[in-house]
């Protein structure tokens, strides 16, 4: 490992990757065309709730499983992620994402990473390549955040500058969210953001649609 690993973390999880993460809403569009989220603070609640209580902090605990697990260990992880999505297109969201990732990872690194779900795949890529796991953690879960900021600034619409003075009070649950996960194992995970996950599922035959998700 010669590369500092806070670049290559930056690198991995910047929007620049190609990992066509602008693609997906994570439902977010739905709640949107339902007026759900109709401006900065109702997107705040949802985003603090996401993180906290849905995918966010799971994601982040299965990324730990995998960067701790061995390779008879990796699959039975990825086949629980598949499992968690609450929707096809949530399933799509993490299986094209990772896939995407291990696919240009594998390649700029010159390692051997399978198609994994996107948690999965960094979790895995980060063992690999001798990443610490807490700084991975907490900067996916930051590029987690950022994306649907992004989503966000597109649908509500919301403001560049209030757009990002939302992201940045999600620094610090960013932070801590990560913190905690990466110490949990997988029979922790759980999630309680029903909502979003049925605007997933309704997303799916929404009339008009500009994300993926």
């Amino acid at each position: 490992m010669t590369t500092d690993p806070v670049l290559t973390l930056t690198q991995w999880l910047s929007p620049a990757f190609p990992v066509g993460a602008f693609t997906y809403s994570h439902g977010l569009e739905h709640l949107v065309a339902t007026g759900t989220v109709t401006n900065a603070a109702t997107f705040f609640e949802w985003l603090t709730d996401t993180l906290r209580h849905g995918a966010g902090r799971s994601d982040v605990i299965l990324l730990a499983a995998a960067f701790r697990a061995d390779t008879a260990e990796l699959q039975e992880i990825d086949d629980l992620a598949r499992a968690l999505a609450p929707s096809s297109e949530r399933l799509l969201e993490t299986g094209q994402q990772g896939s995407a990732f291990s696919r240009t990872v594998a390649a700029i690194h010159n390692i051997d990473l399978p198609a994994l779900t996107y948690p999965v795949a960094v979790g895995h890529a980060a063992r690999l390549q001798n990443l610490p796991l807490e700084e991975t953690a907490r900067l996916f879960l930051h590029a987690f955040a950022a994306n649907l900021t992004s989503a966000a600034t597109r649908l509500v619409p919301l403001g560049q500058t209030e757009a990002q003075a939302a992201l940045l009070r999600s620094t610090q649950l960013c932070k801590d969210i990560a913190a905690t996960a990466i110490t949990e194992t997988i029979d922790d995970i759980a999630s309680t953001t029903f909502a979003s996950d049925i605007a997933s599922m309704n997303h799916e035959t929404q009339y008009s649609r500009l994300f993926r998700s």
